[in-house]
């Protein structure tokens, strides 16, 4: 999977705007509260969406709620981004458990060529057949691009369990992907 991580300047802009931003919502500033959650939705759905699938959406909304109502308690407004991920993966986990997911391996025909919109229903598909905990640490590692420490903090799991969940989760998904 490629890496999809980015410098949280170039995700969220200056710092500075962004911690006066905060610091604005967490006073009660209703304007800087809608500016903030409208930030953070794009971010929040590319996380909760590989990770909870179906429930992505829902799992976003949750979040995003709990933003909302906790973002007071946030004491440093340049921590935003990790407490942001923290709350975003945990919930798209939450939700992600709640679905049965597809099993059915032999039900997975043929892979379609780069550039063809079914690829996108394919790696669900695929992503589909993977633990919630295993999609989790795909998308943690593999998309956003952090280490195995940083993964394990989220997910409140040993490192050990990080890198054996992720080879785990990246050998069945080759082989769900293959078929």
């Amino acid at each position: 999977m490629r890496s999809m991580h980015t410098d949280t300047s170039q995700r969220w802009g200056d710092d500075v705007e962004l911690a006066d931003l905060v610091r604005a919502a967490q006073r009660g500033d209703t304007r800087a509260m809608s500016e903030l959650l409208d930030r953070l939705a794009p971010y929040v759905g590319r996380l909760c969406g590989p990770i909870a699938l179906q429930d992505g959406p829902d799992a976003a909304q949750e979040t995003l709620t709990t933003v909302f109502r906790e973002l007071r308690r946030l004491r440093d407004p340049a921590a935003l981004y990790g407490w942001v991920r923290m709350i975003a993966v945990r919930e798209a986990v939450r939700m992600a458990r709640r679905t049965p997911r597809c099993t059915d391996a032999e039900s997975y025909e043929e892979v379609p060529a780069r550039g063809d919109p079914q690829l996108a229903t394919d790696i669900r598909d695929v992503l589909n057949r993977l633990s919630p905990e295993h999609r989790a640490v795909l998308v943690l590692r593999d998309l956003e691009g952090l280490d195995e420490k940083t993964v394990g903090n989220l997910l409140a799991i040993e490192v050990g369990t990080v890198k054996s969940r992720l080879h785990r989760a990246r050998d069945n998904f080759r082989k769900v992907w293959g078929r």
